[in-house]
């Protein structure tokens, strides 16, 4: 391996490997492992090792139920020292000052990693003569276990230690990516679903100003963290099912598994039992708020949503599978989260969409109730606390039974339309072009617009420009589902996912 290519970080020389042009450096740890002493703690810095260290895999991910949507990856190996990240970078000149992009991963906050081959950086690297870094850390139960109320003060940023290890990847990435010919001024934040929702929430951290300079937010709209007596509240559950009372170093002590099953036995709720918690320090107001009153001002932000969100939500719920089944009655109960607001809704869906079935209707309305409207929400916000502009899409590109759904969008933002992500088609292949070529641009000049696709204009409320993603020619299309989008600021219901 004497032609490996090998970079010094801060805490020592790593090897990687190179194909294609591109240099992949995989498994760099970025702060020490969070166990024993240093579980629920805060990230601590990451010893130096003294001779080159091999940087040829992925690091382990960290523990997390194994079941997912069918086609998810499942993780390559599991483990509390799990604060890993991967970085590929064009071979060649290092002392080139390339665009940075950092992705956060999907899978809420409870699962997922960096590794999934979909989020392989050597392509959008390849394409853009960028430099593209993915990211594990700590999640569920390790991440978000709220603590404040019963650890000592060095516990009390216990409730968003998932969110603290991103701040601590994008410390390393300030003090080490121009190694790897990155530019630490240009560093782009994005992420889909629960990524979303982390870059949502790294805009309104203190701890993450300066560290990242535009922001993409696909599918993930995080408006409001955990109010920290809620967490308190699942905090009481847990170590009363644990034994353990207010002694936080005996839950150092437990095992992993041990504190899984804790939090499994929450049921479904466990998947949103743990998240980011409101704190006077590390996180003291809601992302929605702190945007709106001009927190990140200066950063330039790309927002959007899948037409079909819902559609893949629906297919993991065997109450919903068979969507034939689904009669008016079935419909009006799958939305009773809606109250006395469900029955009108349906009428206005149904009214711009006559020929659709209750499942069509479902599928719409859940979508925009999850992910659009309140997409729309902090675009909005962001607009009403910042001169800097913010950018507005909607994917429509549809393949199968579930149209286009959650998470459809990202192998065409990674470029990664082939496979092993995805079978190869010419019009794939174009719109992986249009999509990956917009985030670069983005992530090089603040603007997505490029010569690939309509320029694309500032989202406003007064054009609401929205950037259409589909087969064919990309194109601008001013406020697409304008009297969807009337009907939800006239029930005035809740959006979003549970917090």
């Amino acid at each position: 391996m004497s032609d490996a290519p090998v970079v010094e970080t801060t805490a020592g020389k790593v090897r990687g490997q190179t194909q294609h042009g591109v240099d992949a450096f995989k498994g760099i740890p970025y702060a020490a492992p969070p166990i024993g002493e240093l579980r629920f703690r805060s990230p601590a810095a990451v010893a130096p090792w003294p001779s080159v260290r091999d940087a040829l895999d992925y690091g382990p991910s960290c523990p997390q139920p194994s079941s997912r949507p069918e086609g998810w990856s499942q993780e390559p190996s599991l483990s509390e020292d799990c604060l890993y990240l991967n970085v590929w970078a064009p071979s060649g000149d290092r002392s080139a000052r390339r665009p940075v992009l950092v992705w956060f991963h999907g899978g809420g906050f409870s699962i997922g990693s960096g590794s999934w081959p979909v989020y392989d950086g050597a392509a959008l690297a390849r394409r853009g003569d960028a430099v593209v870094v993915t990211v594990n850390h700590r999640l569920g139960i390790l991440g978000y276990l709220h603590l404040a109320e019963i650890g000592a003060a060095d516990f009390a940023g216990s409730g968003n230690a998932g969110m603290l290890d991103l701040v601590a990847a994008l410390e390393w990435v300030r003090d080490n990516i121009a190694s790897f010919g990155g530019d630490p001024a240009c560093v782009t934040i994005f992420g889909e679903s629960g990524g979303g929702a982390k870059v949502s929430t790294l805009l309104a951290m203190p701890a993450a100003r300066g560290l990242f300079h535009r922001a993409a937010i696909q599918s993930g709209p995080g408006l409001r963290a955990k109010p920290p007596e809620q967490a308190a509240e699942t905090t009481t559950r847990i170590v009363a099912d644990l034994g353990t009372g207010d002694d936080v170093r005996a839950l150092q002590s437990l095992s992993v598994e041990r504190l899984r099953e804790a939090q499994d036995k929450l049921g479904r709720k466990g998947a949103f039992a743990f998240s980011p918690v409101l704190d006077p320090v590390v996180l003291p107001s809601h992302p929605g708020h702190a945007l709106k009153h001009g927190t990140a001002a200066d950063v330039p932000v790309i927002v959007g949503t899948n037409r079909d969100e819902a559609s893949l939500f629906l297919a993991m719920n065997s109450a919903t599978q068979n969507g034939a089944d689904l009669d008016d009655a079935g419909l009006l109960k799958r939305l009773s989260l809606l109250g006395g607001a469900a029955q009108p809704v349906i009428d206005a869906y149904r009214r711009t969409r006559p020929a659709a079935s209750n499942r069509d209707l479902l599928v719409a309305i859940e979508s925009d109730r999850m992910m659009r409207i309140p997409s729309i929400e902090l675009a909005e916000r962001k607009i009403a606390g910042t001169t800097t502009r913010v950018y507005m899409y909607l994917f429509r590109w549809a393949s199968g039974p579930l149209g286009s759904a959650h998470g459809f969008e990202i192998a065409f933002v990674f470029d990664n339309v082939r496979p092993p992500v995805m079978k190869s088609s010419p019009g794939r292949d174009s719109l992986g072009a249009q999509m990956s070529e917009a985030w670069l641009a983005f992530a090089r000049t603040g603007d997505p617009s490029h010569t690939g696709i309509q320029p694309w204009p500032a989202y406003t409320t007064g054009r609401r420009a929205t950037m259409i993603f589909d087969r064919g020619a990309s194109v601008v299309e001013d406020d697409p589902g304008a009297s969807d989008r009337l009907v939800w600021e006239e029930v005035h219901v809740p959006t979003g996912v549970p917090s």
